[in-house]
C-alpha cells in the first residue's frame, strides 16, 4: 500500500493542485501583480506538471512493452493530442478565442516536434550509438500524410482568394475536414493492421527478444488497462494546468515585454513534455523507430484531430478561424518538411541530421523575438 502511494504521489499531488487552481485559483490569478507571488505560482505549477510528465512516461514505457509497437506509442500520442484538441475546443467555445489560436498551436507543435524533439533525439542517439537504424517505409508513410496535411492546413489558405483573410470558405472547411479525417483513418488502419511491421524497430529477432525480456523484468504486475487509465489520468493535470500556467506566463511576458507568441510556445512545449521525454529515452536506448513513432505520430495526430475539430466548431458557432501563415512561417514550415524528407531518406541517421533540425528550431525561436 505504501509502495503504491509512493508510485502515485505525482498523480495525487497533480490532482490536488488541479482542484485547488480550478476552485481557488481565480482569486490567486486574477489580481496577479506581485512578482514574488507570480514566481511562486509558476514554480508550483511547473514542478507539478513535470513530475506528472515523468510518471506519464513510465506508464507509456509499460504500454510499449506490453502492447508492442506501434500500439504503445499510439496510445500516448492519441491521448495527449485528444486532450490538446479538447482544450482548444473549450477555449473556442467560450467565445474568447483568438482566431489565430489553432494556427499558432499547430505551428508550434510542428516546429517543436519536427525540429526540436526530432533534432534532440537524433543528437542524443547519435552521440551514444553513432548511427541508428529505423524503418524507412514506416517513416516515409508518416511524411507522406503529414506533408500534404500541413501544407493544406497552414500554407494554402494564405494563397486562396475565396475569402478576404487567410482562411477557407464553409464549403472548403467541410471538404478539408472530411479529407483530413479520412487520411488519418487510412493511416491508422495501415499502422495498426496491414503494415504494422513498418513501425517496429529493425533489429535482429534475437536482440529484440532479449530487449523485450529485459524490459519485462522491470515491469510491475499491472495490466494494460491499468497503465492505459493511469496514463490518461496522470496526463490530465499536465494539460489542464497548462491553461493556469499560461495566465502566469502572460503576466510575466507583459511585465518583461516579451513576444506574445512566446506564451503559446511555452504551453505547447510543456504539454508535449511526456511525449518528448518518451522520445528522448527511446532514442537513447537505441529504439529510434519508437522515437520517430512518437514524434511524427504527435504531429500527424495534432493535424488530423485539431483541424477537423476547430473547423467544425467554427462552422457551428460562427467563429472565424485563420489558418494561413505569414511569409516567414511558410518558409520555416516548407524548410522543415523538406529537411525531414532528406533526414529520413535513408535507413540510418547520425548527429548531422540532428544538428540541422536543432538549427531550424533555434531559427524559429529567434524569429519569435525578432520577426
Amino acid at each position: 500500500m505504501i509502495k503504491q502511494l509512493k508510485q502515485d504521489a505525482a498523480l495525487v499531488f497533480g490532482i490536488i493542485t488541479m482542484v485547488l487552481f480550478y476552485t481557488l485559483g481565480q482569486s490567486w490569478l486574477v489580481p496577479l501583480s506581485d512578482h514574488a507571488v507570480a514566481i511562486g505560482l509558476f514554480t508550483w505549477l511547473l514542478v507539478t506538471m513535470l513530475w506528472c510528465a515523468f510518471k506519464v512516461v513510465r506508464h507509456a514505457d509499460a504500454l510499449a512493452v506490453k502492447l508492442g509497437e506501434p500500439y504503445g506509442t499510439l496510445v500516448l500520442t492519441l491521448t495527449v493530442t485528444a486532450i490538446e484538441v479538447s482544450l482548444i475546443s473549450a477555449v473556442m467555445l467560450t467565445g474568447k478565442a483568438n482566431p489565430l489560436l489553432a494556427r499558432d498551436t499547430m505551428m508550434a507543435v510542428v516546429m517543436i516536434v519536427m525540429n526540436g524533439l526530432v533534432g534532440a533525439s537524433l543528437l542524443l542517439g547519435g552521440l551514444k550509438h553513432s548511427e541508428q537504424e529505423y524503418q524507412l517505409e514506416g517513416t516515409r508513410a508518416f511524411l507522406t500524410v503529414i506533408t500534404p496535411l500541413v501544407v493544406i492546413a497552414l500554407v494554402l489558405p494564405s494563397f486562396t482568394t475565396s475569402t478576404a483573410d487567410p482562411s477557407y470558405t464553409s464549403g472548403q472547411q467541410l471538404v478539408f475536414g472530411a479529407m483530413t479525417i479520412a487520411l488519418f483513418g487510412v493511416f491508422l488502419a495501415m499502422q495498426t493492421m496491414q503494415q504494422k511491421h513498418y513501425f517496429v524497430q529493425p533489429i535482429a529477432a534475437q536482440l529484440h527478444e532479449q530487449a523485450g525480456e529485459t524490459s519485462r523484468r522491470h515491469l510491475d504486475n499491472h495490466g494494460v488497462l491499468y497503465h492505459t487509465l493511469m496514463l490518461l489520468v496522470t496526463i490530465t493535470p499536465i494539460v489542464l494546468l497548462s491553461k493556469k500556467l499560461g495566465t502566469v506566463m502572460d503576466f510575466g511576458i507583459v511585465e518583461l515585454q516579451l513576444p506574445v507568441a512566446l506564451s503559446g510556445i511555452l504551453i505547447a512545449a510543456i504539454v508535449l513534455t511526456p511525449e518528448g521525454l518518451a522520445a528522448l529515452k527511446a532514442a537513447r536506448n537505441n529504439q529510434l523507430q519508437r522515437s520517430i513513432n512518437i514524434c511524427l505520430g504527435s504531429v500527424l495526430a495534432t493535424i488530423g484531430l485539431t483541424v477537423p475539430a476547430v473547423l467544425t466548431i467554427s462552422l457551428f458557432v460562427g467563429q472565424p478561424v485563420t489558418l494561413g501563415l505569414g511569409p516567414t512561417g511558410i518558409i520555416l514550415i516548407m524548410l522543415t518538411l523538406f529537411s525531414a524528407a532528406l533526414t529520413f531518406g535513408g535507413t540510418k541517421t547520425s548527429i548531422l541530421q540532428g544538428a540541422v533540425h536543432i538549427a531550424l528550431f533555434l531559427m524559429y525561436l529567434i524569429l519569435i523575438f525578432a520577426p
